[in-house]
């Protein structure tokens, strides 16, 4: 039973990103650059496990913006960085960074109190 339930996630993840992908490849051309870009980001920033959805949900924004005319910077403000990182905590496991951010501040600001300490 856990066999064919892992079988059918990777499949259906699979499934969904070829259909992600090839949704994106039907963009226009900035569009499409925009959305490659934010993929690229997302890959080394990570989705904190969301797996294909927030790229289905991305690419359906930008789906509804071309349809809309909207333009890509409007879209992603003047910050696409803040745009993206901001989208990710959307997603119950993209908080996950939102911790490690304050443990690493706080572990950086212990340090440096036992540094002052033992000076």
């Amino acid at each position: 039973m856990f066999i064919s339930m892992l079988i059918s996630k990777v499949i259906g993840d699979k499934r969904q990103w070829r259909q992600y992908k090839a949704r994106a490849k039907q963009l226009p051309p900035s569009y499409r650059t925009a959305v490659e870009a934010l993929e690229r980001y997302l890959m080394y920033f990570g989705t904190g496990g969301d797996g294909t959805a927030i790229y289905v949900d991305l690419v359906d924004l930008f789906e509804q913006s071309a349809a809309n005319r909207t333009p890509v910077r409007q879209i992603v403000g003047e910050d696409p960085v803040e745009f993206i990182e901001t989208f990710v905590l959307n997603y119950p496991r993209g908080q996950w960074i939102v911790r490690e951010r304050e443990r690493l501040t706080d572990a950086i600001a212990r340090a440096a109190e036992e540094e002052a300490k033992g000076a």
